[in-house]
């Protein structure tokens, strides 16, 4: 069994791939002092990058668990998911409230996907 872990450290890796599929460690905002709508746009955009960068795609994604710091913020951050993710290709997902690791993060999210074939 192949297991292929990327920019690990101490803690966690950032990307593992097993069996073609991909599995990213909770990705949150470049810069936590901003809004429920920047935060979760410049996370998602980290999650795009690095789909990229391990060959895959958003049209690919299987799962998505998506923290918020508070549900009064779910409608501002739906808005701004659903235009992210491609028509057609929504992957199952799970929307909790929980804690934030920094008191200033609104949203956190956790994404598997297959490797393009």
């Amino acid at each position: 069994m192949k297991i292929s872990r990327f920019e690990t450290n101490d803690r966690m890796s950032r990307a593992v791939i097993h069996n073609n599929t991909l599995y990213l460690c909770g990705q949150v905002a470049t810069d936590a002092t901003t809004d429920i709508s920047e935060q979760t746009q410049t996370m998602l955009d980290k999650v795009g990058a690095l789909l990229n960068k391990y060959n895959s795609s958003k049209e690919h994604m299987l799962s998505a668990t998506i923290y918020l710091k508070s549900m009064s913020d779910f409608s501002s951050m739906n808005a701004i998911w659903e235009a992210w993710v491609p028509t057609d290709h929504a992957p199952a997902r799970a929307c909790v409230s929980a804690s934030m690791a920094r008191e200033d993060l609104l949203v956190e999210i956790s994404v598997v996907a297959a490797i393009n074939a």
